[in-house]
């Protein structure tokens, strides 16, 4: 295998030259290994198709996965200080970006459909695959009725009196049927989905960038000035029995810039969307490089410059923000909306309000279509019910839809516990499922970095190669690790939370829960380096 790809990576750079001679005794490896690369482009029965059209994969990967994290999450993290919530924002953008340009280099040499779960079988061990699938669809089918949850709530800045359980049905039936109809009818909704939220997030960017410059009413130019009064920096702080509990000194504000890591966590999961789409895009040799470089984008424009001008608009100690954090939804509970205020708009809210439809209602379109794919991927590896890689003749993976769609009635829980109260459990178990979820697609690409070098593969013949890899990998996924551990740390202040602390660290349990189970069942065991499949699914 190794002189196949050593001859492959020379012809590609001396096309002219003839091929070299085959030693006595050696074996001709390049018609049987070549007979290993298929054209993913010709669909089988039970197939996905690649129906999605670029266009709409590089909408996905400018603004797909951005969601109610930026608008409202930001809020809660500002309290911490600009300077915690922008080292948040830049780290974890870091991290998120490696995890994409990885699955980019994986996906864009060997193809597949089966989403992050194929990776992990076929490089690291079947049944962390198994595990990784599972999770994966657990993440989507559990933040589906926390998106569904959150347009209720929305809704109710206008309608008082209808219970948030109305609009879980209402909107629930709406998104079911999206994604009963072909992948390309899908890519089209969410193209323009995405689209108003790109321009609603540009146009809040600008608003609080001229704010800053004194473009407000009352013509005060705020600049950087609240970095130095009250600060970069803001002590730990969390409401607590109807007043806030403070942790001071220095302690204080290191658990200020980490609430504001977990913070930014939560808002970039769902960035690795279009990995997923990878397997319904045409010639991803060619897409799914452009759709990854479109993430570095988002990350800078959208997510970090977002931050730094909000900073600059808003102190975190302005008690319009204190009030907006314990709105915890709505437009009310934007910081963007209080940037406005502050500078004497008042009719923001309103506009904010609409503007949030589209992102949970887009949100809530995208998990259906997530977990769809996710349990149809683990089906086709034998790792979930037959029955779940049916698909129609548009190639639309029907069981596996109506399975996901079943969880939105978790969203019902409203009719007994506070909306609230739901929202952040919802929010808790979903930071951790992302997280366990990159750790995944790390590994897996560290894995099969150094099968390659095992099997004497050089880097140079893969068609996409990102200069923050292979050593990017690794600090990426030392800090996910890092933010799974601690992210529960709020369940220990002011004193044990049990549900906090459960609702934190349960995925973990169920992701080691899943991989013990399929080896016990299974006996699988770790795929070697050398025996590693670094072959089939490649694009003829």
């Amino acid at each position: 295998m190794a002189a196949f790809f050593r001859k492959r990576a020379l012809d590609e750079k001396h096309p002219d030259s003839p091929p070299p001679a085959t030693a006595p005794g050696a074996q001709d490896v390049s018609s049987s290994e070549e007979a290993g690369m298929v054209d993913e482009g010709v669909e089988g029965p039970d197939d996905l198709h690649r129906g999605m059209r670029p266009r709409q994969l590089n909408m996905m990967a400018i603004a797909g996965a951005i969601g109610t994290g930026l608008i409202i999450g930001t809020g809660t993290a500002l309290k911490f200080g600009p300077g915690s919530l922008l080292i948040g924002y830049v780290l974890m953008g870091f991290v998120v970006y490696v995890v994409m340009v990885a699955l980019g280099e994986m996906g864009a040499w060997l193809p597949h459909k089966k989403s992050f779960s194929g990776y992990a079988t076929r490089f690291v061990d079947p049944a962390m695959g198994f595990a990784t699938g599972w999770n994966y669809f657990f993440k989507y089918v559990i933040v589906l009725p926390n998106n569904l949850t959150a347009t209720g709530i929305i809704l109710q800045y206008w309608v008082k009196d209808l219970n948030v359980s109305v609009w879980i049905v209402v909107f629930g039936v709406v998104i079911i049927l999206l994604n009963l109809i072909h992948v390309r009818f899908f890519g089209e909704a969410e193209f323009w989905m995405s689209l108003a939220k790109a321009l609603v997030i540009i146009m809040l960017i600008l608003m609080c960038f001229i704010l800053s410059l004194g473009g407000s009413p009352s013509g005060f130019r705020s600049g950087f000035w609240y970095w130095t009064d009250p600060g970069a920096f803001a002590e730990y702080n969390v409401r607590w029995k109807d007043d806030y509990f403070y942790v001071h000194g220095s302690t204080g504000r290191f658990l200020g810039v980490w609430a504001c890591i977990v913070q930014a966590t939560f808002a970039y999961l769902g960035t690795e969307l279009v990995g997923v789409a990878f397997g319904e895009t045409p010639d991803p040799r060619k897409n799914v490089p452009r759709a990854v470089n479109q993430t570095l984008l988002r990350i800078v424009f959208f997510y970090v410059a977002g931050v730094l001008v909000l900073g600059m608009a808003v102190p975190y100690n302005s008690p319009e923000l204190l009030r907006a954090t314990r709105e915890r939804i709505g437009g009310l509970a934007s910081p963007f909306t209080v940037a406005a205020q502050r500078a004497g708009v008042d009719k923001l809210a309103d506009a904010v309000n609409g503007m949030l439809l589209v992102f949970t209602i887009s949100a809530a379109n995208s998990d259906i279509y997530l977990a769809s794919r996710t349990v149809w991927a683990l089906a086709k590896d034998r790792q979930a019910p037959e029955i779940m890689e049916r698909t129609n003749k548009r190639g639309v993976p029907i069981p596996a839809v109506a399975l996901s769609s079943i969880f939105i009635a978790l969203g019902f829980m409203n009719a007994t516990k506070d909306a609230a109260t739901v929202f952040g459990y919802f929010v808790s178990l979903v930071t951790v499922f992302g997280a366990l979820n990159w750790v995944a697609v790390l590994v897996s690409y560290i894995s099969m970095i150094r099968a390659m070098k095992v099997q004497g593969i050089p880097r140079e013949i893969m068609p996409y190669r990102n200069p923050l890899l292979p050593w990017g990998s690794y600090i990426a996924l030392g800090v996910t690790i890092l933010v799974i551990i601690f992210s529960g740390y709020s369940a220990f202040i002011p004193q044990f939370q049990i549900d906090k602390f459960m609702t934190s660290y349960i995925g973990i349990v169920v992701y080691l829960v899943n991989i013990l189970v399929w080896k016990l069942l299974k006996k699988t065991k770790r795929v070697r380096p050398e025996e590693m499949d670094l072959l089939t699914g490649r694009r003829a």
